[in-house]
């Protein structure tokens, strides 16, 4: 994670400059560098294609676009998740998605996935708490190098998939490692053992 510039940005400012660039997102007005490796692009790429077949197979009003920030109101923040799956029908009731590929309800979101890289800081503290006040019902962290610190994945660190389900405003978590299995309340045909995804990155452990 590298801030940019010493100047803050607004939302709009951000959002005019680099909505198209998908390496940056906006946090408290700081422009981010989320440099991502090739190991977090085909750990995406992997978890993608797998909720992709998931959708297709049960025909589900689901959405993942390439491009889409999550822009929190009332801060000068714009998250870019690695994969936000969407509501489709309630797209309709977003302001500005007929314009750019800019969600403002939490409604729209059905999952939010982020692959942890060296701004891990960021996925499991402040996008734990922003994205439960939002409103997203189901939030991934996938930790595949085990970078996380102790106190989210354990003692020794290991590759971690972090299932989050939102119980009122907060998550309830569930650490998932090894063979354990992903059971996704927003797929529930989805059968997988967390240990493919990390293998995707290229760690086996």
């Amino acid at each position: 994670m590298v801030q940019l510039h010493p100047q803050l940005l607004t939302t709009r400012s951000f959002i005019d400059r680099y909505g198209d660039t998908p390496e940056y997102e906006l946090v408290d007005g700081e422009l981010i560098n989320l440099e991502p490796t090739g190991g977090h692009e085909q750990v995406s790429g992997f978890i993608g294609r797998k909720l992709n077949v998931a959708i297709e197979n049960r025909d589900d009003p689901y959405l993942i676009p390439y491009r889409c920030l999550i822009k929190i109101l009332g801060t000068e923040t714009a998250f870019r998740p690695d994969i936000i799956v969407l509501d489709r029908p309630q797209l309709a009731r977003e302001p500005l998605w007929e314009r750019e590929p800019v969600i403002c309800r939490g409604t729209s979101v059905k999952l939010a996935i982020e692959v942890v890289s060296t701004n891990w800081q960021n996925d499991y503290a402040r996008k734990t708490e922003d994205y439960a006040l939002f409103g997203i019902p189901e939030y991934w962290i996938v930790d595949y190098l085990g970078l996380g610190g102790r106190d989210y994945i354990g003692t020794p660190k290991q590759p971690t998939l972090t299932l989050c389900i939102l119980e009122g405003d907060r998550y309830r978590k569930q650490i998932l490692q090894g063979r354990d299995r992903l059971e996704s309340p927003a797929f529930p045909t989805l059968d997988i053992s967390v240990d493919r995804i990390f293998a995707a990155g290229g760690s086996t452990s």
